[in-house]
């Protein structure tokens, strides 16, 4: 029986993919497959795969004629594996060493319905830890159906981040997928749109290798967060205000400082508040967020910075984003974080 399906969705990633792949095949046993679906990818993504084809029959290849968003390629993706589980694996990162040896081990043999692992996120070379673990906690925590809340809790935010599930392929075919097609987080959807997952486990181990700064979606980065993800998180019925708020505030972009971190990334301008808050809300409230809309970007960059070495992350992910890939990046703040991330060209490409 074959008993794993990496499932990776990619469009455009040709210049990452065979890393990504060259991190899974030394470590396929039988048992496991590798399931890639291409959304019609115009760059040379098709060329890069051809020769893991031919090294390894585990692999199999199913280029689309059209792309159907990340959300509909992951579902085919499941839809074609046959394993009885499926990693929903991302078409950038790198699985790290022993990583389908320990999944294959935590499922079980089986009785595992869904597993969430943790990952850490390294600079886009993959050379430097920016963050070594996206958990609050460590160790492994186990959950009924009784205990949706609590898994919400502890791993809401950790599931922003596709490349840490596996789930029982059975559990992801008979829950729905269409209305959370285009929300950019089927998986979360599937998870938590009801109850009924027998067992759960989320395993604080760090299995994943996350490439910061190579999100496709960065140039829609601010309506994401904004609205995206916050509306998913807060559809959900039967789970408190509270337990749902430990994931997301239902308006982050209310909260000065968040709003003024979008500002610092380059991803929050007098375009997003002209489209999403000028005719929408109350002369009162546009206040702030039309402020913040003309805020020198390179100061706020600076600002962000400089509070975040301040809280000791001068060397985290966040300050990584702020320096190697926003557009406000400046002299002045690479120069602070060159201290704990050393020279950093900007922005990157």
């Amino acid at each position: 029986m074959m008993q794993l399906t990496i499932c990776i969705a990619t469009y455009n990633r040709g210049a990452f993919i065979g890393e990504t792949l060259d991190s899974i095949l030394p470590q396929l046993r039988p048992g496991i497959e590798v399931v890639i679906v291409d959304g019609a990818s115009p760059d040379n993504t098709a060329a890069v795969i051809a020769p893991y084809l031919e090294r390894s029959s585990a692999v199999r290849y199913f280029r689309e004629t059209e792309n159907s968003g990340v959300d509909g390629d992951y579902d085919k993706a499941v839809n074609y594996a046959v394993g009885r589980h499926c990693w929903l694996f991302p078409d950038d990162d790198l699985l790290a060493a022993g990583a389908l040896d320990r999944v294959l081990e935590a499922l079980e043999g089986g009785a595992v319905d869904l597993l969430i692992v943790d990952a850490e996120v390294r600079d886009r070379t993959l050379s430097r830890t920016l963050q070594s673990s996206r958990l609050a906690f460590s160790g492994e925590r186990r959950y009924g159906p009784e205990d949706a809340e609590a898994l919400l809790a502890d791993a809401g935010y950790c599931l922003s981040f596709i490349g840490g599930v596996i789930i029982r392929r059975h559990s992801w075919i008979s829950r729905s997928r269409e209305p959370y097609l285009g929300s950019l987080f089927i998986h979360v959807g599937v998870v938590f749109q009801e109850r009924g997952i027998r067992l759960a486990k989320v395993l604080a181990e760090p299995l994943v290798m996350i490439r910061a700064g190579n999100a496709m979606w960065r140039a829609r980065g601010f309506e994401i967060w904004a609205f995206k993800w916050p509306s998913l998180i807060w559809s959900f019925e039967g789970y408190s205000d509270a337990t749902k708020a430990k994931v997301t505030p239902s308006e982050p972009w209310r909260r000065f400082w968040w709003l003024l971190g979008y500002r610092a990334l380059g991803a929050y301008s007098r375009s997003e508040y002209d489209l999403y808050f000028a005719h929408t809300l109350s002369r009162s409230e546009r206040f702030v967020p039309r402020l913040i809309a003309i805020f020198p970007g390179r100061l706020a960059n600076l600002i962000g910075v400089a509070v975040l070495a301040l809280v000791g992350k001068g060397g985290g992910a966040v300050a990584y984003d702020l320096v190697a890939a926003s557009r406000f990046s400046n002299i002045a703040s690479r120069f602070l974080t060159s201290f704990w991330l050393g020279r950093l060209k900007r922005p990157l490409p």
